[in-house]
């Protein structure tokens, strides 16, 4: 459970919402690394003209990314975490 009390009681409240703590830092928990790692991986040969070029083109493979599920699906499937929470 969540270690402040204010939240506790917030968590307790809504019986739809189920709460896990997790490490403070846990990369291998975070479905975002995985995003990152596959955006900078697209970078590796890039030779951006300014960061604000750097920054469109990071935003155009994120934008790709949104449109596969499939993709976003395996990111989340690499924690080993699931979103169902019946099986927590």
């Amino acid at each position: 459970m969540h270690v402040s009390a204010a939240m506790r009681e917030l968590v307790a409240g809504r019986d739809w919402l189920h709460v896990v703590q997790l490490p403070a830092y846990s990369p291998d928990l975070n479905p975002t690394e995985g995003v990152w790692s596959h955006v900078k991986r697209s970078l590796g040969n890039l030779a951006a003209t300014g960061v604000d070029h750097l920054a469109a083109i990071v935003r155009n493979r994120r934008k790709r990314i949104q449109y596969r599920p499939d993709l976003l699906a395996s990111f989340v499937a690499q924690t080993g975490l699931t979103l169902d929470p019946e099986s927590m």
